[in-house]
């Protein structure tokens, strides 16, 4: 072999110079600093994208990883889809870093951003719910006022470029369509349409910017042999693809709300009266489906999340789901039979029929898996230490999805659940040579990334770990209480607050309070309003659900002294860099409650496979979801801060060592003393610079 065939390429050349020290990107950015972590990653991808591999790569913070993929993609030439895992990122790509870096590489590229169609103003529906004047309150009037407006002189019609109105608003249910009730080209506004505008400009791109909803929505209809959402490229990076498995499985599931089916019943009511007034009762069908919603809801019982056994115990809940498909089937044959008289009439048509599909399928499942049977207990045991193990694809699939139904306060949703989605995604990975690249800052569970090959499908390809280049030693401490006692027990969370509450008082706030459920933030929450009252007024509480996330970050970020209580929506894609945040405080280990039907099931799929399934599922999970947690506080290399983690099983159990070894490298004790230490010093350097 000569010394030739172990060359780099041209594209990884032109990569290394983009990043060194001499490079473009440094002369037009004085503060940028060449990182051998962004050096190696920036490496691993271009030889990904010239050899049309796989790289699962996990990025520790302040490596560069943005950076690190959007050089190789861009000089490579090749056509190029960057999926991301939230909105907010998708629009950074699109609006600042590809720019950016087009602008730095001095290269010319077609770039398009596309969203799931919920994102864009359907002029249709807008025109349409203004003019019969159904509105929920005088907020609603108002807000499709100025949605009206703002399609009036936006040229993409996208809702985040609206900031009167929040993303979350309720209006925007009337200003949007749905895959079921979008007219197509059928739309009287179709030669105008906001969506249509947005996929034929990503027909054209060389770089497409999607998230990843958007991407597995594309999955699945490619699945279903429908026409193909987004365009065929040469390469695919997925940055935060932690968030992949799950999205995915989302996507190549079915489900059946309370909402989708009044939706339907609302929907079927305009277009029977507007186009076959004289076809059939539609008043009466369309009250007859709504209150058969209601009863089902009521027959549903506690908010709360159902298996197929507990489903079919609940008295008569199957039952109900009977009646409530038998008036939807009825209703379809009226649609059928009528929906030649206009086009809203077919469509509504063909929703029956794909619900009464749904529901039939969920029905016969239900009571397939529901029956009787042998079952193995779900125990909290910790298991004996071995080799991690991970579930075979071909062994899940014995049992193929999971159906379940989740009832919250005014409503339900029945749910077919896939097991597993690494078949599917194998076979899109495999179908055509090109490059696939999954990156995160969260993917190695101790170095190694099976579970998550496992999880998509991705049997072969590189891996490469890029360390944080930041000093954790020096930056921050990690602290697990002693005497907190195991996270069981109704008194938990006062044992939380009693450990954490001085400690907040001694850092001015500033903190993060992460909970792993929804009543912990709750119970805390109420606990801090009280404390905070006679105690320490000048202490800013933010609870998770008192205002929108944007608008409490937003707070956090101006309060002198903040307190934010929240739950899993601020464990990943939060940035509060600085002294801001130097506090950050987890109640527990974050695993999934083992009575979850999806983990359920899969706990006993893998069982049954004679696999364990704590080790090759719930701990790579929480050991992910971990980091995320701990990865708000370290932000940048003068950051620094205390981590509280108040679950002794990470210091006192075995498998503690797996999740610390999936950390930083923080420096850690469990002295309360030394806690307190830690704060006082961040106080020094601040003092300091105030003298100056």
């Amino acid at each position: 072999m000569s010394s030739d065939d172990n060359a780099p390429s041209a594209l990884v050349r032109a990569v290394l110079h983009a990043l060194s020290a001499d490079g473009p990107i440094a002369a037009h950015h004085p503060g940028f600093v060449a990182r051998d972590g962004q050096l190696q990653l920036a490496q691993a991808i271009a030889e990904t994208i010239d050899s049309c591999d796989r790289l699962v790569a996990e990025a520790g913070t302040g490596t560069g990883k943005t950076f690190a993929y959007l050089v190789p993609a861009l000089l490579s030439g090749a056509r190029v889809l960057l999926s991301t895992g939230t909105r907010n990122l998708q629009d950074q790509l699109f609006g600042r870093d590809l720019p950016e870096m087009l602008r730095v590489l001095d290269l010319r590229a077609e770039v398009a951003l596309l969203k799931g169609r919920s994102n864009y103003v359907c002029r249709y529906h807008l025109k349409r719910n203004l003019a019969e004047g159904r509105f929920g309150s005088r907020k609603d009037i108002a807000d499709l006022r100025r949605i009206e407006r703002f399609a009036l002189v936006s040229d993409s019609g996208d809702r985040s470029a609206l900031p009167g109105v929040p993303e979350d608003a309720p209006a925007w249910n009337q200003a949007t369509s749905t895959r079921e009730n979008c007219l197509g080209q059928d739309c009287p506004d179709f030669d105008r349409c906001f969506v249509f505008k947005a996929r034929q400009a990503a027909q054209r791109a060389d770089v497409i910017v999607v998230n990843h909803h958007l991407f597995c929505a594309d999955l699945a209809l490619r699945e279903e042999g429908v026409a193909d959402l987004l365009p065929t490229t040469d390469a695919l990076v997925f940055d935060e693809a932690h968030q992949l498995p799950e999205t995915a499985t989302q996507f190549f599931g079915t489900s059946v709300s309370a909402r989708r089916l009044l939706d339907f019943a609302r929907d079927m009511l305009r277009a029977g009266l507007g186009e076959a007034r004289d076809a059939a009762d539609w008043t009466e069908s369309s009250r007859q489906i709504e209150q058969a919603v209601r009863e089902l809801r009521l027959a549903a019982g506690q908010p709360g999340r159902l298996d197929a056994v507990n489903a079919c115990a609940r008295s008569g809940f199957l039952e109900q789901i009977d009646q409530c498909l038998m008036r939807l089937e009825q209703v379809a044959e009226l649609l059928v039979a009528s929906s030649e008289r206009g086009r809203e009439l077919a469509r509504c048509a063909l929703r029956a029929q794909e619900l009464c599909a749904s529901m039939r399928d969920w029905l016969r499942e239900t009571r397939e898996q529901g029956a009787p049977q042998a079952t193995s207990e779900v125990t909290d045991s910790e298991p004996e230490p071995g080799e991690d193990l991970m579930i075979d694809p071909d062994q899940a699939a014995r049992v193929p999805v999971v159906v379940w139904a989740e009832v919250h306060g005014n409503g339900f949703t029945l749910h077919s659940t896939p097991l597993s989605v690494a078949h599917a995604f194998r076979r899109h990975i495999t179908g055509r040579p090109r490059a696939w690249i999954f990156l995160s800052a969260t993917l190695a569970v101790s170095g190694g990334f099976g579970h998550f090959k496992q999880a998509l499908g991705v049997d072969d390809g590189r891996s490469l770990v890029s360390d944080s280049p930041f000093d954790y030693q020096s930056q921050a401490l990690l602290y697990v209480p002693q005497g907190i006692g195991e996270p069981s027990g109704a008194d938990f969370s006062d044992r939380v607050f009693r450990q954490i509450w001085p400690l907040i008082k001694a850092n001015r706030g500033r903190a993060f309070v992460l909970c792993t459920t929804l009543r912990m933030v709750e119970q805390l929450g109420t606990r801090f309003t009280d404390v905070i009252a006679t105690e320490e007024p000048q202490l800013g509480l933010l609870v998770q659900g008192s205002a929108s996330r944007a608008e409490l970050l937003e707070r956090f970020r101006t309060h002198p002294a903040p307190v934010l209580v929240g739950s899993a929506s601020f464990w990943e894609g939060v940035d509060v860099p600085g002294d801001q945040l130097s506090l950050v405080i987890i109640d527990k280990l974050p695993f999934a409650p083992p009575d979850e039907p999806v983990l359920r099931a899969r706990i006993e799929a893998a069982r049954r496979a004679g696999l364990d399934p704590f080790r090759t599922m719930q701990l790579p999970a929480a050991a992910m979801a971990l980091k995320q947690g701990a990865g708000r506080l370290i932000r940048s290399e003068r950051d620094r801060g205390l981590l509280v983690v108040c679950d002794t099983r990470l210091a006192d159990r075995s498998y503690g060592r797996t999740l610390l070894k999936s950390l930083p490298d923080f420096k850690r004790t469990r002295s309360v003393d030394e806690a307190f230490e830690f704060l006082a010093r961040l106080e020094q350097p601040r003092a300091a610079d105030v003298a100056n």
